[in-house]
């Protein structure tokens, strides 16, 4: 049994390369394998699998818990007298003084873990409350309990369930990740955001529960809103982001900061850098073609602030030699684009230090996307058309086929017409009768998966992206980052800075999510959020007093690369590959027609498919890796 979890460890070395343990109770027929990247207390004493010091509790743990001292100090002074100053140490004691059920909320950082209750026959797994880190389980048909950080350690063991969910195919092709708590396999499942789930030796299925949810943080905002002053509010965002940042500084190892010369993550540098006794390693990367390229705006911002910055320009050969890489990075079909950007910036990074601080999650709580303006502005647009006219217009518009219209589109000045005009026809007919939160999701979906799935009728994919939305809320830009929060940020964001960071031993924290942070941020009005256009207003005066408004006062470019040249230039070699006849074949998961088409087009300069052809890419990629 110790035997089979050391295998399923291993497989996931790349998450703790520095030492590894395995520990197993062979009358409970339980097992725990954990790897090591040692962050806090680097000697043995920190050793995982860790017993608590009554015995009773036994964790396997991945992540920091960032006031494990101040809980400590909250114990008993016999708890006090721990052996080591890991925060594993500190926190397996909080839970034999006051259980698991009220050690969870008290804890402010990003863990996943798995504990055996000893005397109550008991395992717990645990997820951190924005979902930073990751957590799978699965009951096989053999009635076998498995979980792990990555499904790839799962599927080591004989008895995984190897069969692909053809509706978690739809949703990635819909969201370019699979929506949880599904995953892309039959039977396994993602333990999601600020729940913990609970089986006993004798249980048939397990409970899950939640012990911190977004929706219900949005509820007590409604309820109980920020009623203080512009100043005031800066002051007491202020106070939370140093607090936090001074938090994720704590580290026995080097440490340092992804930085793009955005909002975020210069607000995150700057906290950091006047924190510090001395100049903070910041990191960031560049691109040679105009529109991608937001290095030069890093290295102003760290020139600034002072902070001691390196800086990377991807070439064409390093595209090459990455690309083949990424897909198996992920346990799961993944194809957000600037995967290959933070994986190329986390080697960069862990080139120098063990730990780097990022900005995510500064869009989601403050309103930074630019689709919450442009979803707003459509559904102006449209609520001016009365609901019975719009239905027809909707109606007429599909009886033609995308590429009926595409035809009748040759006939039209091309200067008045966009690309693709048959699809965006369509798409706009469809966005005519749906309600509010239907309409985003549609913006933000890729692939109208009817036709492309053969396997599969599609699921109402689209149902997971706000199932979990308060009906309380009825702000549209706050649902709008809900569901973001909900989904997107989990499924897509901090999945991508896991893995990638992960496989190269980086430990990427996320000070912006703490969730004191998110609270507050859940609390304020929305013309702190939003003003006179400006979007993450509040973020930005914190900004001001670190950075000048005109180094970061433009146009939001996101962490993009150029994916659609370079899938017709120096990656179509690739890229033919994996879209060709034989590779639809042989793995039997989308229908060819649609997409080759698009291929076809995009690669004849009629029309830019990048995103919808790279989840296609992704999809196959990972398919033949798992073949091999």
């Amino acid at each position: 049994m110790t035997a089979e979890a050391y295998k399923m460890g291993r497989q996931i070395k790349h998450r703790g390369p520095d030492s590894d343990g395995v520990w197993g109770d062979e009358t409970s027929g339980l097992a725990f394998s954990h790897q090591r990247l040692a962050i806090m207390d680097l000697s043995p004493l920190g050793h995982q699998p860790m017993v608590s010091s009554c015995e009773r509790f036994v964790i396997c743990y991945n992540g920091e818990v960032y006031n494990a001292g101040d809980l400590r100090q909250q114990l008993p002074r016999e708890r006090q007298n721990v052996r080591g100053h890991s925060d594993t140490e500190i926190i397996l004691e909080c839970f034999a003084e006051w259980s698991v059920e009220k050690t969870v909320p008290k804890m402010i950082g990003m863990f996943a873990f798995s504990l055996w209750d000893r005397k109550e026959k008991v395992l717990w797994l645990v997820r951190d409350r924005l979902g930073i880190k990751p957590l799978y389980w699965s009951l096989s048909s053999n009635n076998t309990f498995l979980f792990g950080s990555e499904i790839t350690s799962l599927e080591v063991h004989r008895d995984f369930d190897e069969e692909v969910n053809f509706s978690s195919v739809s949703g990635f092709m819909r969201f370019n990740y699979v929506p949880g708590p599904d995953t892309i396999f039959e039977n396994v499942y993602k333990l999601m955001p600020g729940c913990m789930l609970r089986i006993g030796q004798t249980d048939s299925d397990p409970e899950i529960s939640a012990y911190w949810s977004v929706s219900g943080v949005y509820e007590n905002g409604l309820a109980n809103p920020f009623s203080g002053t512009d100043a005031g509010a800066l002051i007491k965002l202020e106070e939370l982001i140093t607090d936090s940042v001074e938090r994720r500084m704590i580290s026995d190892v080097p440490l340092g900061a992804f930085l793009s010369g955005g909002v975020d993550s210069s607000c995150v540098s700057a906290v950091m850098q006047k924190l510090s006794g001395r100049s903070v390693k910041t990191f960031s990367i560049g691109f040679t073609e105009e529109g991608y390229n937001e290095a030069v705006f890093a290295k102003s911002v760290a020139s600034h602030l002072g902070t001691d910055h390196t800086e990377f320009y991807v070439s064409e050969q390093d595209l090459l030699s990455v690309v083949p890489k990424i897909p198996s990075m992920f346990d799961e079909p993944f194809s957000d684009s600037s995967q290959i950007p933070t994986y190329i910036v986390s080697g960069l990074a862990r080139s120098n230090v063990t730990v780097a601080l990022s900005g995510d999650g500064g869009d989601e709580l403050f309103a930074g996307y630019d689709r919450y303006g442009y979803a707003e502005s459509i559904r102006g647009r449209i609520n001016k058309v009365p609901y019975p006219l719009r239905k027809m217009i909707s109606c007429a518009a599909q009886m033609l086929s995308e590429d009926r219209w595409d035809q009748i589109s040759q006939g039209l000045p091309t200067s008045r017409l966009p690309k693709n005009f048959g699809h965006k026809v369509h798409k706009f007919s469809r966005l005519l009768t749906m309600g509010q939160d239907d309409l985003y999701c549609s913006l933000i979906s890729h692939w109208e998966t009817d036709g492309i799935i053969p396997h599969a009728g599609r699921k109402d994919t689209v149902d997971r992206a706000y199932g979990n939305v308060s009906d309380l809320i009825k702000d549209p830009t706050t649902r709008m980052q809900m569901i973001d929060l909900v989904n997107y940020l989990p499924g897509d964001i901090l999945t991508k800075v896991d893995r990638v960071s992960m496989a190269v031993g980086l430990e990427a924290r996320v000070p912006l999510l703490d969730h004191r942070i998110v609270e507050f941020a859940a609390a304020l009005p929305a013309n702190m959020k939003i003003r006179d256009g400006q979007s993450k207003w509040l973020l930005k005066q914190l900004l001001y007093k670190y950075v000048p408004r005109h180094m970061v006062d433009r146009p939001k470019m996101g962490f993009g690369v150029p994916i659609g040249r370079w899938i017709r230039g120096p990656l179509k070699e690739w890229a033919e590959d994996l879209l060709s006849p034989e590779m639809f074949t042989r793995h039997a998961l989308l229908a060819p027609g649609p997409i080759l088409k698009k291929w076809e087009e995009h690669k004849e300069g009629k029309a830019n498919w990048e995103y919808l052809l790279w989840d296609v890419l992704m999809l196959h990629a990972w398919a033949e890796g798992r073949s091999k």
